[in-house]
């Protein structure tokens, strides 16, 4: 508790020094390609944006009767520009119940640094491999495990690496990213490379991509991922497709694959209702492991639904979630729980504003 109150200390000292930085020098001409917000600035805000980031609840598993309070994780997330041109981001897992090793870098799912000039932006560091799949694109905190995909559980997506993108469109972009294999497990010369295309339009987004990923010397599963979402007034359907295979004249042969289904409805900004239907099958002598071995040949399928509710009118800072899963395996599962952020550079601001009143 102690070594908390002494990081809250020093966030909040960081951010006043900011704050006094930015009064002096604060207007800098800015192109931001950022996905998803794309746009032109005339200010850069040095200040950077620092948050918390927990959940936690009750969990019970009704085939075995098994039954808990849990706290899925505490996160540090950090984001902000050191020059108009320059912009980092960190993800940091403070504590998790997910992961295994948290750490030196186990515990920090993204460190990045980006450099950002014309229609194009560079990255180096610790990032989240290119999948073409929405499941897989989502924040930990922002997905439910029991109900997520095999392929989702498995694929360790955190991995260094560096990327290029184009963006033709402030809605558009290929990325070529280099990386870690999620195969290599600490073994030198095992790589992933990936090619993915995102677009966003008022009824639809796409994320695809191809990927390559090496799990021997010269030996690579090649990837297809094509994830869809589809928006009708209310209502948000993902219709995700992904396939791989243990060698590249396989892909098209493969019966290893993961189709999923995820419907949405949202009646207000409060309320969220949504389900997911998943079916996946892997292959008997598979190379690597994306699956669990008692399902290696085996198909399953996955389904569940849940909803959330946010009581905050201002923002979404706190959500209240409550959702059932099960699989072919028998498996029920209902979880019930608590999300919330601890924006520190916005409590930083209105604490040094009181201060110098």
């Amino acid at each position: 508790m102690r070594r908390i109150f002494v990081f809250l200390g020093v966030v909040f000292m960081t951010i006043g020094s900011a704050v006094s930085a930015q009064e002096v020098d604060s207007i800098a001409p800015l192109q931001k390609s950022s996905w998803g917000d794309a746009k032109k600035s005339e200010i850069v805000d040095y200040i950077p944006d620092i948050s918390l980031d927990m959940r936690g609840g009750y969990n019970q598993e009704f085939t075995e009767g098994v039954g808990a309070f849990f706290g899925d994780g505490l996160y540090l997330d950090i984001n902000g520009y050191i020059s108009p041109h320059f912009s980092y981001s960190l993800n940091h897992r403070i504590a998790s119940s997910y992961y295994e090793d948290n750490s030196g870098f186990n515990g920090t799912n993204w460190l990045t640094l980006t450099y950002e000039v014309g229609n194009f932006a560079f990255t180096a560091g610790k990032d989240a491999l290119l999948v073409g799949s929405f499941e897989y694109d989502a924040y930990d905190l922002d997905s439910y495990y029991d109900m997520n995909s095999m392929f989702y559980n498995m694929l360790d997506c955190w991995q260094w690496g560096v990327s290029a993108a184009w963006y033709p469109t402030d809605l558009q972009s290929l990325t070529f990213q280099v990386a870690n294999s999620p195969f290599a497990y600490g073994e030198p010369n095992l790589y992933a490379y990936a090619l993915a295309w995102r677009g966003e339009w008022d009824w639809y987004e796409s994320y695809w991509s191809a990927n390559l990923w090496q799990y021997d010397a010269k030996q690579y599963a090649p990837a297809l991922n094509f994830g869809n979402r589809f928006y009708f007034g209310d209502f948000t359907i993902d219709l995700e497709y992904m396939t791989r295979a243990g060698g590249i004249g396989q892909l098209f042969k493969t019966k290893d694959f993961t189709t999923l289904l995820a419907p949405s409805y949202e009646p207000g900004e409060s309320l969220r209702i949504f389900g997911k239907f998943g079916w996946e099958h892997s292959e008997e002598d598979s190379p690597y492991e994306l699956a669990y071995e008692e399902w290696f040949g085996r198909s399953r399928l996955v389904y569940g639904a849940g909803i959330e509710y946010f009581p905050l009118k201002e923002d979404k800072d706190i959500r209240l979630h409550a959702t059932w899963s099960t699989s072919c395996s028998g498996f029920h599962t209902v979880n019930v729980g608590l999300t919330w952020k601890l924006d520190l550079t916005t409590a930083g601001k209105h604490l040094l504003s009181s201060l110098s009143r």
